[in-house]
C-alpha cells in the first residue's frame, strides 16, 4: 500500500411511508446531537438570486445568474428551521420538483438528506442517513433501504439502473454493492476506521466507485482519503484534516474537499496541482467545503455549508451555498437562495447540464 502525507492541510426491505462562532471538525458531533428540520419550498418560483447580507457575508452583487446559471438537483443537510427536509430541482431558473420528508422518521430518529443523483430516466437516488430510497418524478418510491439502528447512510452510487452503492457507517463500516430489483446484496466490503466502537456519524459522507472500478473512500473522522481496489485492499492513501468528498478526475487526480474550507487537488504522486481556499476569495464567508466537483469546462463548484458555523440560522440568509470558482480560483457563480425559494444549506448538488451519464459513472462528482 502506497501512503501520501498531506503537505496541505442481509437489510431490511420495506417501502418507505422524512453568531458567527466557528465550529470546525469535532464540534459538529455536539450540534448533531440536537434536532434537525427540514426547509419548505415555492414550486416554480422566481429567481430571486440577489443576496441579503445582513452581516456581510458576501459582496452585494453576486456573479453568474442565480438559479439560472445551471439545471440542478440539489439536497443539504441539517436544515433544522423546518419540519422537513426537501430535494429540489431547479430547472430555467424555477423550482420545477421538489421531495420532503420529515426531519425524524417514524422512530424518532433524526433524518439527514446528503447524496443524490438524478439518473437518465429522471427518476432520482438518495441518502437520508437512516436508508436510501429511488423515487420517480411522481413522487413514488420504488425501491428503499432502512438502515439497521446503530447505522448510518450518508453516500449511495447510482451504478447502472439495476444496482446502487451504498456505505453504511457503522461497526463494522460497509460497503455494499445492491442489485435494487433483486434486493440482493452483490458485493460486501468492511471499511477499517480507526474507532468503529465510537459513534459512526463522521466515518464517511462520500465513498464512491471511480471509473477504474476502485473505490474511493474519503474517510472524514480519520483524516484521510483511501482508495481501495475490487477486493478492499487498500492501494493509495493521501492523509488530509477532515476530507468531506474525494472524486477521481479524468486526468488521473483526486478532487478532494475538506470541513476547512479547502479543495485540493492531488495528483498520484500526492503533490496538491491545485488548492482552493477561503483566503482565495476574502469578501466571502467560507463554511463548510461539503461536495465539490470537477466541471469539463475546467471550473469547480463547491457546496459551503453554513448551520455548523453560523448557530444562529437567521444569519444564514445572505450566505453564499454553492461557489463556481475557474483554475484561475475566479468565482464566476455564487448561489445565495434563501427565499422565493428557500433552498436550505447545501451538502450535494448535481448539474444537470454537464455531459456524460450518471449512473454510467461518467460525471466527475
Amino acid at each position: 500500500m502506497k501512503t501520501i502525507e498531506s503537505h496541505a492541510h442481509g437489510q431490511p426491505w420495506r417501502s418507505l411511508a422524512s453568531a458567527a462562532g466557528i465550529w470546525r471538525v469535532w464540534s459538529l458531533r455536539l450540534l448533531l446531537a440536537g434536532g434537525l428540520a427540514a426547509s419548505t419550498w415555492a414550486d416554480a418560483a422566481p429567481v430571486g438570486s440577489t443576496a441579503t447580507n445582513p452581516v456581510a457575508h458576501a459582496p452585494s452583487l453576486l456573479p453568474g445568474n442565480g438559479l439560472a446559471q445551471h439545471p440542478f438537483l440539489y439536497t443539504g443537510e441539517w436544515d433544522h428551521r423546518f419540519t422537513n427536509q426537501t430535494i429540489y430541482l431547479v430547472q430555467a431558473g424555477r423550482v420545477t420538483w421538489s421531495y420532503s420528508i420529515p426531519i425524524k422518521d417514524a422512530d424518532g430518529t433524526l433524518q439527514e438528506l446528503g447524496d443524490a443523483t438524478r439518473l437518465a430516466n429522471g427518476n432520482i437516488v438518495f441518502c437520508r442517513k437512516v436508508g436510501a430510497s429511488e423515487i420517480t418524478p411522481d413522487h413514488k418510491i420504488i425501491w428503499n433501504l432502512d438502515a439497521p439502528r446503530g447505522t448510518e447512510i450518508h453516500s449511495i452510487q447510482p451504478l447502472g439502473l439495476d444496482r446502487v452503492l451504498v456505505t453504511q457507517n457503522g461497526n463494522p463500516a460497509k460497503l455494499m454493492l445492491i442489485n435494487i430489483v433483486t434486493g440482493q446484496t452483490e458485493k460486501e466490503l468492511t471499511l477499517p476506521v480507526a474507532h468503529p466502537e465510537r459513534s459512526p456519524h463522521l466515518q464517511f459522507r462520500r465513498v464512491h466507485q471511480t471509473k477504474a472500478g476502485t473505490y474511493l473512500a474519503a474517510h472524514l473522522a480519520d483524516n484521510k482519503v483511501v482508495e481501495y481496489d475490487a477486493d478492499g485492499k487498500a492501494i493509495w492513501t493521501y492523509a488530509t484534516k477532515g476530507p468531506w468528498s474525494a472524486t477521481r478526475l479524468d486526468n488521473g487526480n483526486t478532487l478532494i474537499s475538506s470541513y476547512h474550507s479547502t479543495v485540493l487537488e492531488v495528483n498520484p504522486q500526492g503533490r496538491v496541482v491545485w488548492q482552493f481556499s477561503e483566503k482565495d476569495i476574502p469578501e466571502y464567508q467560507c463554511f463548510i467545503f461539503q461536495e465539490a466537483s470537477r466541471l469539463a469546462n475546467g471550473n469547480t463548484v463547491i457546496c459551503n455549508w453554513c448551520p455548523a458555523d453560523l448557530k444562529d440560522p437567521k444569519l444564514w440568509p445572505g450566505t453564499v451555498q454553492v461557489l463556481e470558482v475557474t483554475p484561475a480560483k475566479k468565482v464566476v457563480w455564487a448561489l445565495s437562495q434563501w427565499n422565493h425559494p428557500d433552498l436550505g444549506p447545501a451538502s450535494s448538488i448535481q448539474l444537470l447540464d454537464e455531459p456524460g451519464v450518471p449512473e454510467n459513472g461518467e460525471l466527475q462528482r
